[in-house]
């Protein structure tokens, strides 16, 4: 896999991580505005041990972490392709 591969593949991951993290993060943010007292609660049946406001903390990390990611990678790949380098990170 060519150094830009991966850049692109951070990249995608990246935004998956942003877009998922920030949906989670706003699901947190509503459930706290319109229904405060489910804040102590476990997220499902399925995860009782992470409560709603755990969970809304971890999302906003995870999509700032993707979102760093995606801005690191998104000008890696414009300066690789505006350089046209004869070896990227990574390549032998």
């Amino acid at each position: 896999m060519t150094g830009l591969l991966k850049f692109i593949l951070v990249k995608v991951v990246g935004e998956l991580l942003f877009l998922y993290g920030f949906l989670g993060w706003v699901y947190g943010v509503l459930v706290q505005l319109t229904h405060p007292y489910w804040l102590s609660f476990g997220l499902s049946h399925l995860t009782p041990w992470i409560r709603v406001d755990s969970f809304t903390v971890i999302s906003f990390i995870v999509s700032a972490i993707g979102f760093f990611m995606w801005r690191l990678a998104r000008e890696l790949i414009n300066s690789a392709r505006e350089s046209k380098p004869a070896k990227c990170f990574g390549d032998s």
